[in-house]
């Protein structure tokens, strides 16, 4: 199965949103379940309420197996933008206890996830600003206001271990699962180079046939080059290769 997580800046957004649900039916049909989630806004709570609120749902969705004919042992999280971020962190933070969440339900169930898409997530909030420096895009988020500073508390750059704590890279290990991680060459939301930091981080440690980057020449922050065809097939081939 697969637990779809949408985007919006951590501060906006729903489960039903169209740009949330997009996609959904090619993994219908490629014979996956999708469970689409919502997680507490940074409006409502900081982080890390929403990892927690994420395990959370892994952790109901294990525990209801038997009931949605779901199979326990092989789910994959999915996101973009923040989403993505936040897919990316469920997957690298198997057994941190910090980011658990134990007391939001079904504490004797896992919250780890088999296999991760990360598509244009944010992931080391610190050198976003750096990575944009010397091109057209803006360079907005140290600012206090900025969509991770507001899910933190606080701007990012004074708090770096807040900022640490929700950075994937921190918690990546040799029982990572497999990620494939997708960006836009012409993203001025989340600078490309987010995925290959990742990807960087990865490699070393689950091997470079367990980790994908596919950098979509001329894509934005998302856009029909991520909801193609083929894009969607490659997707689904990498969920089999690495689910079934």
């Amino acid at each position: 199965m697969v637990v779809s997580i949408h985007g919006g800046g951590f501060m906006m957004g729903d489960k039903a949103d169209p740009m949330g649900t997009s996609g959904v039916d090619q993994l219908l049909a490629a014979g996956y379940a999708v469970a689409a989630t919502n997680y507490r806004l940074s409006g409502e709570a900081l982080a890390p309420a929403q990892i927690q609120d994420l395990k959370a749902a892994v952790r109901f969705l294990r525990a209801s197996a038997a009931t949605y004919a779901l199979d326990p042992a092989h789910i994959a999280a999915w996101g973009g933008s923040a989403g993505g971020s936040l897919a990316a962190l469920l997957g690298t933070s198997c057994g941190v206890a910090e980011l658990e969440g134990a007391d939001l339900g079904n504490a004797d169930q896992s919250s780890c996830v088999q296999a991760v898409v990360d598509w244009f997530g944010p992931i080391d909030f610190l050198q976003m600003d750096q990575q944009f420096a010397g091109t057209s895009c803006p360079q907005t988020h140290d600012a206090a206001d900025s969509p991770e500073s507001q899910l933190l508390g606080a701007a990012i750059q004074t708090v770096p271990d807040k900022a640490k704590m929700v950075n994937a890279i921190t918690y990546v290990s040799a029982t990572s699962p497999p990620f494939l991680i997708q960006h836009g060459t012409a993203d001025c939301n989340v600078p490309p180079q987010q995925g290959q930091l990742l990807y960087d981080a990865l490699v070393p440690a689950i091997g470079a046939d367990m980790v994908t980057l596919n950098f979509i020449e001329g894509a934005g922050h998302g856009g029909a080059e991520f909801l193609s065809d083929a894009n969607m097939q490659a997707l689904i081939g990498f969920l089999d290769a690495h689910l079934k």
